[in-house]
């Protein structure tokens, strides 16, 4: 007899994702594939990133049929769209949603729908081994990558959360930053993974940093590009790429210490969710845990993943 799985589906910017959890919530599938960036460039375009989608979810369906030779769905996620409010929009979202239908439709099953930043703290927490811990009261939570640099205000509620968004990026996201400052060393897009290897043999502690962050309408507010012009200037002026690269990610770190400091004056002292593919990086992780009740996605389920699409669908089916 085959065991009650669900699965889930997330089409994000730069990476095709499915997932399946059993009955007790268990991650046992983690499928992803990367969109392709032609070297040199600092993104991809939306229309690109669909068509991208749709190559790679032909593989990745494959892949996911074999996984289920020992399961049997009886629920389907999708993420829709990045945020749960009112008029967030990305296209790349619709190959997703045309997958989940379709593979839904065949098995006669609905569709549950969650926004992307929804599935990256649902995988943070399933990840971090912290779950039971935090949703017994209200946390923070920072979801920092190269689309979104956001601090949440995160009630736990029902199946799912209520997020209030306390705190942002002016211009730039993180991700952004160490993106557009790994291509001018040269380094492949996404470059994060490349950046900070070349950031471990750089003096990250030692970095003397300038943070720009506000409160402006209620929301805290930080600025990173000035960032991205301090390093170029570095790197014509010869600086060691390490030593760059350490810059970069010392910013990053001590923005997101100064806009915590913010939130605890404003709301309280409460635990702090980092998810999003910049929270993989090492070094900050040391550093922001030395300052707060801190809590990390592992790295597999800090960058985009599908994974906490199929833990919330479970949630939600499992509620009703």
């Amino acid at each position: 007899m085959k065991k009650k799985c669900f699965v889930g589906f997330d089409t994000s910017n730069y990476t095709t994702s499915l997932a399946v959890c059993d009955l007790d919530g268990k991650i046992v599938a983690n499928l992803k594939a990367p969109l392709p960036v032609a070297s040199g460039e600092r993104g991809i375009r939306q229309s690109d990133a669909v068509f991208s989608h749709v190559k790679n979810l032909q593989g990745l369906c494959d892949r996911l049929s074999e996984a289920l030779q020992a399961f049997e769905p009886i629920g389907v996620g999708v993420s829709t769209r990045p945020r749960g409010v009112t008029g967030s929009y990305m296209p790349c979202f619709l190959s997703g949603v045309a997958a989940a239908h379709a593979f839904a439709a065949a098995k006669g099953l609905s569709v549950e729908e969650f926004s992307h930043q929804d599935g990256h703290v649902r995988a943070a927490l399933y990840s971090s081994g912290e779950r039971e811990r935090l949703i017994g009261g209200d946390f923070l939570a920072f979801h920092v990558s190269g689309g979104t640099t956001e601090m949440l205000l995160v009630h736990p509620s029902g199946e799912g959360f209520e997020l209030t968004l306390v705190g942002e990026t002016a211009d730039i996201n993180a991700g952004q930053l160490i993106d557009r400052v790994g291509v001018m060393m040269g380094l492949q897009f996404p470059c994060g993974r490349e950046l900070e290897a070349l950031a471990v043999c750089g003096s990250f502690d030692a970095q003397r940093t300038k943070t720009v962050v506000r409160e402006s309408d209620g929301i805290i507010r930080c600025n990173l590009s000035g960032a991205e012009n301090v390093a170029k200037k570095k790197l014509d002026e010869g600086s060691e790429k390490c030593e760059v690269a350490a810059y970069v990610f010392a910013t990053v770190c001590d923005t997101l210490i100064k806009m915590a400091e913010m939130a605890e004056k404003k709301y309280g002292k409460m635990p702090i969710l980092f998810s999003g593919g910049v929270m993989s990086n090492r070094l900050m992780r040391e550093k922001l845990s030395s300052r707060f009740d801190a809590s990390f996605a592992e790295p597999e389920f800090s960058a985009d993943n599908a994974a906490g699409i199929a833990l919330l669908c479970r949630d939600r089916i499992l509620k009703k």
